[in-house]
């Protein structure tokens, strides 16, 4: 006791043990090196293979379950042969020496040997036999930088400690012996011939059958070169900050999918201007768990600012937000999607916006001006709901917007005169198919799901409607056959001076967000969304699993189709035929049909119809001092 307290125990510190961030599927997605640059990933007995457990227990220490940390017969085996035979020819460590060894390297003399069996009893009363198997588990040394068995499974194997066949099992179990002479990336020979050793072992005590060492024996040593995984590494950064003290932290990034990202990524992004980076987010609509993450195109560029998550980057959005104007537009019963809309010079206040394309298109549905991103529309509508209680809607719906010092929510933000992030769009976006319902993205299992409601599910429906009938960029209805593709719900942006592009498009099964430009804010002239974020976005859509709900269901019952008349915008069964100059089919809400919006400066409000008195006969207009005998007939 006088010499535990005078020579403690030298347990490693938990909170210097690295980690390891893995996908949803236990893979691991980025690996981060403790402070000696060892790396590690810490996993319990029980979830290491069986076989594994077998062959090191077995081989190394049959007796472990039943010594006080050190063999005596063993030791003195050992010790007889070294005399004969001027050479070791069997080691006498325990499993608990070797792991005195690695807490507290020591040398090889007979005192060096003593002071390792005085730390394994030590050992043997502070850890107890399944901490020191799990000290092993973790901290045994298989070459390079690698620690521990799981580790150097996906190093060596790419597959996790869990699934390793007995001839990979006998491979992991002996190499710790020798990690430099045996590692099977650069002598498969030597570690080949060790494995075998350990195979016989298995079948001359009878823990294995001859058969399946035999066949365990005929399976190649092949193993990759060590490189530690780089997968998702912004986000792996961003959860290792978010749970400092943990070693394992589970994601949920679908690795299949971020491969695939990641991928389409590289291959387009080959022939964009230099120092351009990107940010894609998946997210699945039913559970708001990330499938996919890239933060940057590639963090160790440093031309491109690869380090800056773009993710979670405040941006101008563009035209990405003018889909949930619309939807509070038709909630708030101001129009209906056929409802007419002017696109033409206007100004409001010393504000005079104009179009992408620097055309006007005169009066236009709300459905075709969303579709068209018609600017003015936008801006007009918003005039009429409010910049301040737009914004207070975004905020409720997880869009929070930022404003430069002592600005306020103005008309400007409905074209990108604010910040957002991508994140937040991508969540909110994914309302269109949650009827109406926003929510956080969750980037682990344990995040709680903030939902919020965006809009009403009529209006959700709505807007989805009109977004997913907006075609693809250079297809035709009667040219392309669309039907093997997902129906998608897009929208684009770019911002002023081009400095970003966006796209963002839902499915029924998954919502996906692009961003490109450059993170210092440069221009890119000739990006923009349709041209450089779409076709990517497309690509991504294109290669996720088709939702099993994938399909046309039916407006909720706050939708109806309904017969509309222009100019008046009103029902066209209730106005006479020669009101009614042209007759289009809308959606309505909630069984409001609204009038065509007054003209913005108008005094007093009207419903684009007049009723007045004319003569019968001459059919001219009454003045209220008409004295001339007249027969009056009412009109429109």
């Amino acid at each position: 006791m006088l010499l535990d307290l005078a020579f403690p125990l030298p347990m490693p510190d938990p909170r210097d043990a690295g980690a390891v961030v893995l996908s949803r599927q236990g893979t691991p997605l980025r690996a981060f090196a403790d402070s000696h640059g060892v790396w590690r990933y810490p996993v319990r007995a029980e979830a290491v293979s069986p076989l594994y457990l077998q062959a090191l227990i077995q081989y190394e220490d049959r007796w472990f379950w039943r010594h006080p940390g050190v063999n005596p017969y063993a030791l003195g085996r050992a010790g007889w042969q070294m005399l004969r035979y001027r050479r070791v020819v069997s080691g006498g460590s325990t499993l608990t020496m070797q792991v005195a060894r690695i807490l507290d390297p020591h040398s090889r003399t007979p005192w060096g040997k003593a002071w390792q069996v005085f730390r394994a009893l030590q050992l043997e009363v502070h850890a107890g036999k399944r901490g020191i198997l799990q000290l092993y588990l973790d901290r045994a040394p298989f070459g390079g930088a690698i620690e521990g068995v799981e580790a150097a499974s996906w190093a060596y194997l790419g597959k996790p400690a869990s699934r390793l066949s007995q001839a990979e099992a006998a491979l992991l179990a002996v190499l710790p012996q020798s990690p430099s002479r045996l590692r099977p990336d650069r002598h498969p020979e030597a570690a080949r011939a060790a494995r075998d050793k350990v195979l016989r072992r298995m079948a001359s005590i009878g823990a294995w059958s001859r058969r399946d060492v035999d066949d365990a024996r005929v399976e190649p040593v092949v193993a990759r070169s060590l490189q530690a995984p780089r997968y998702a590494p912004l986000l792996a950064q961003r959860l290792r900050d978010t749970y400092p003290g943990e070693a394992r932290i589970g994601s949920t990034i679908d690795l299949d999918v971020q491969r695939v990202v990641e991928d389409r990524l590289a291959a387009y992004f080959s022939s964009l201007p230099a120092r351009t980076s990107a940010a894609l987010l998946v997210v699945d609509n039913a559970t708001m768990q990330a499938r996919a993450y890239v933060g940057s195109l590639d963090i160790d560029d440093a031309a491109r600012l690869g380090h800056v998550d773009m993710v979670r980057a405040w941006r101008s959005p563009g035209s990405t937000l003018k889909p949930f104007l619309y939807a509070m537009a038709l909630d708030d019963g101001l129009i209906h999607s056929s409802s007419l809309l002017v696109d033409a010079p206007q100004s409001f206040g010393d504000y005079r916006p104009g179009n992408f394309d620097a055309a006007f298109n005169g009066p236009v549905a709300a459905a075709d001006a969303l579709r068209l991103s018609l600017n003015v529309p936008a801006v007009d509508l918003l005039d009429r709901v409010g910049p301040a209680r737009f914004d207070a809607r975004l905020s409720h719906a997880g869009i929070r917007l930022k404003w430069p010092d002592g600005a306020t929510p103005n008309l400007s933000m409905i074209l990108g005169g604010t910040g957002a992030k991508l994140e937040d769009l991508v969540g909110a976006y994914a309302s269109l198919q949650r009827g109406g319902i926003a929510a956080r993205v969750r980037y682990t299992t344990r995040d709680p799901l903030v939902e919020r409601r965006a809009m009403s599910e009529g209006a959700a429906w709505i807007v989805r409607d009109i977004l997913e009938r907006t075609p693809r960029p250079g297809t035709a209805a009667d040219l392309f056959d669309t039907q093997g593709h997902a129906a998608v719900a897009w929208k684009t942006g770019t911002s002023y001076g081009y400095r970003d592009a966006w796209a963002i498009g839902s499915t029924r099964g998954y919502t996906v967000g692009v961003w490109v430009g450059r993170p210092d804010g440069t221009p890119m002239p000739g990006q923009y969304g349709v041209v450089t974020a779409l076709p990517l976005m497309f690509e991504v859509i294109d290669s996720l699993p088709r939702s099993r709900t994938a399909g046309i269901e039916r407006a909720p019952a706050s939708v109806r189709s309904v017969d509309i008349c222009w100019p008046l915008g009103t029902a066209a069964a209730a106005q006479p035929v020669a009101l009614c100059h042209r007759r289009l089919t809308a959606s309505t809400l909630d069984g409001t049909v609204p009038p065509t919006l007054p003209e913005r400066l108008a005094r007093a409000w009207n419903a684009g119809r007049e009723d007045f008195d004319v003569d019968a006969a001459t059919g001219r207009r009454l003045s209220a001092d008409c004295t001339r005998p007249h027969l009056r007939r009412p009109t429109s």
